[in-house]
């Protein structure tokens, strides 16, 4: 703050509705007629109209705007990894017999030997399998988190007779699973910022005010399990998808954006920073990321919380979906009541602004601008909806996400 010459931020909201900082979830009041930036538009104001203009000169200015001002740099010249398997299991994952390795990805630090950096990863493929399979990698937490999370909290273990598991239904179609903890690359708080791979690259020193934040350095984790899955002949390299819930959705999305070579994703209630838009003042709000989890973001991202506004942002979450482009991505949400924090609408509305560039590059958009009931999947075209009606999780959506990546892996 004192290096951007920001005294005080503005405060983000909370979910008492008598806090002079109430969340809003009043559509009437979220600025829905907001004027965003146009992704089609060059920055000397010519207009983007070929798919050879947007690769050359659009999406590039895009992808400078969002390092210098949102998600900071990702360092030109990153120490390399070294995938270990430490071992091997052939067992079941309900009826179906499976390999899975747990993999650890070591991260050279010969620049900082005091600082070591291990991705966590497990991959599962079908033991069955004759070929070489489609994948999906989850960005979540690891194993043991989830069996200490479940038992302090009851109400997150799955419920007998609530069907197969995501993993289970993946393997089902003959893919297989990665499960990718990015705690391992670097750990969500500010105080780590001097430690994981972002510490590693600085030698510990704190960052400058456009350098990369944790969400980058997340995706950055994930690349470097393709990279792996690139040298494993169980797995076919060409079909990974990339999937994440919440925060995690947020870094499976910018995953996406800046590594042209994800197949597919499913971003799940990812919200603020990820594919909600920052100037659709519903649920979450840049207050909240810049003061709470500003390590997420570069430093620069502070400024639109205190001397500018998210209305001044040069970009916005529409564009980052179209960094995706011309990829498939599946945006899957609760309803309002129980996922309201994620702003379902702000995030369609996000996916309506990418729509443009998808044309652009011979792909079909959403098919509507029109806000879709709760349950109503938009599948038709290469950007998908659907907003189910159960709270914080990516559980509902599963089912329709995996008959819409069938599309593009199936037919190959």
């Amino acid at each position: 703050m004192d290096v951007l010459g920001i005294k005080s931020l503005r405060p983000g909201v909370d979910g008492d509705p008598h806090s002079p900082r109430a969340v809003n979830y009043d559509e009437a009041k979220a600025d829905a007629g907001a004027t965003l930036p146009d992704p089609l538009l060059l920055a000397d104001g010519t207009r983007v109209t070929t798919a050879k203009q947007w690769w050359a000169r659009r999406r590039p200015e895009l992808v400078e705007l969002f390092d210098r001002e949102i998600y900071g740099r990702t360092p030109a010249h990153l120490p390399g990894v070294t995938w270990i398997v430490v071992s091997t299991k052939h067992e079941m994952n309900g009826d179906l017999p499976v390999i899975t390795k747990e993999l650890r990805g070591h991260v050279d630090n010969s620049a900082d030997p005091a600082i070591e950096v291990n991705i966590e990863m497990t991959l599962t493929v079908p033991e069955s399998r004759k070929r070489p399979v489609p994948v999906i990698l989850e960005l979540g937490f690891s194993k043991e988190f989830m069996e200490m999370l479940m038992k302090r909290f009851p109400q997150f273990a799955p419920k007998p007779g609530s069907g197969p598991t995501w993993q289970q239904q993946v393997l089902a179609r003959g893919w297989g699973y990665a499960e990718y903890v990015p705690v391992s690359v670097q750990a969500d708080n500010g105080a780590g910022l001097t430690a994981g791979i972002i510490g590693l690259a600085n030698r510990g020193k704190p960052r400058s005010m456009d350098d990369w934040g944790v969400l980058k350095a997340w995706a950055w984790g994930a690349s470097r399990c393709l990279d792996y899955f690139e040298t494993d002949p169980a797995v076919d390299a060409k079909r990974v998808g990339i999937t994440g819930h919440s925060r995690y959705g947020k870094a499976s999305l910018v995953a996406m954006a800046y590594d042209l070579r994800w197949d597919i994703g499913y971003i799940s209630s990812s919200g603020e920073a990820g594919a909600k838009l920052f100037r659709h003042r519903f649920g979450e709000e840049a207050g909240n990321i810049a003061g709470d989890e500003f390590y997420w973001m570069a430093g620069n991202f502070m400024k639109y919380d205190s001397l500018l506004d998210v209305k001044d942002l040069p970009v916005d979450a529409h564009e980052l979906i179209a960094l995706a482009a011309p990829r498939p991505v599946f945006v899957g949400t609760g309803a309002t009541e129980g996922d309201g924090w994620v702003d379902a609408r702000g995030m369609f509305m996000a996916e309506v602004g990418a729509g443009p560039v998808y044309r652009l590059l011979g792909k079909q958009d959403l098919g509507t601008s029109a806000y879709p009931a709760a349950e109503t999947a938009l599948v038709t075209g290469d950007l998908a909806f659907r907003q189910h009606k159960e709270g914080h999780t990516p559980a509902p959506n599963w089912p329709t996400f995996l008959d819409f990546a069938s599309r593009y892996f199936e037919p190959r």
